[in-house]
């Protein structure tokens, strides 16, 4: 029987008190820790470790935040979550559009950050599966015949419909942008057309949800995006 690999998980912050306690916690879970006090040591250290999640601060000596997922992103697909204290829509938009997976806000749980590691940890492996069938909690999408069934019931669903559907299934737990769905899933010339993208997300929901006002599958992360969450 395999032995499981521990995760390494690499923190980024020029806190050391914050460090110290992160580091506490998620070795305390069973996580290897090592950490970078500035963007060029966490690329540096990227390179050297190739961590299976990486814990960022937007505010950093040497090179910002957003700057790092940029560069990071030129090479790399590790899971990226941005813990930072700048709660601005705009901040989060720009980390997400960088290449960021997930931003939380300063200060959070333990709970809540060991819940997103997990959450970035499956989404990681899920992609290096690369299953052609997405099933979760009723919804099936298949994604060689692009059929999509609900409880065994096959709904039809336009082509912008089933691209929307697809991007935000391949990206399970994380928040995708307002603009990263907008040119990825309606594609160029769309990038302003928010309200189109509601309408769509709206229309998703009727089809798939029991209770679209209360979704179990496509949540709205205000002001910045969408997140598909899968059931467990």
């Amino acid at each position: 029987m395999p032995v499981e690999r521990t995760p390494n998980i690499l923190m980024v912050d020029d806190d050391p008190h914050v460090i110290r306690s992160l580091r506490a916690a998620l070795e305390s879970h069973g996580y290897r820790v090592r950490s970078a006090a500035s963007g060029p040591i966490a690329l540096d250290a990227c390179i050297a470790e190739r961590p299976d999640v990486v814990l960022l601060d937007l505010a950093l000596p040497g090179m910002d935040g957003v700057e790092v997922c940029r560069r990071l992103r030129d090479w790399s697909r590790v899971p990226i979550l941005v813990l930072s204290a700048r709660v601005h829509e705009h901040q989060k938009v720009q980390a997400l559009d960088a290449g960021a997976d997930d931003y939380i806000t300063k200060p959070f749980g333990t709970e809540e950050l060991l819940a997103r590691i997990r959450a970035a940890l499956r989404r990681d492996q899920a992609r290096r599966d690369d299953e052609p069938v997405i099933a979760t909690g009723g919804l099936v999408i298949d994604m060689l015949a692009r059929r999509v069934t609900v409880d065994g019931r096959e709904v039809h669903l336009t082509p912008t419909e089933y691209e929307l559907l697809r991007v935000l299934a391949t990206n399970p737990d994380r928040v995708l942008t307002h603009g990263y769905l907008l040119r990825t899933a309606l594609g160029s010339g769309y990038e302003d057309a928010l309200d189109n993208l509601r309408t769509f997300i709206a229309q998703l929901r009727r089809k798939l949800e029991r209770e679209p006002n209360r979704p179990r599958w496509i949540l709205t992360e205000p002001a910045v995006g969408y997140r598909f969450r899968p059931e467990a």
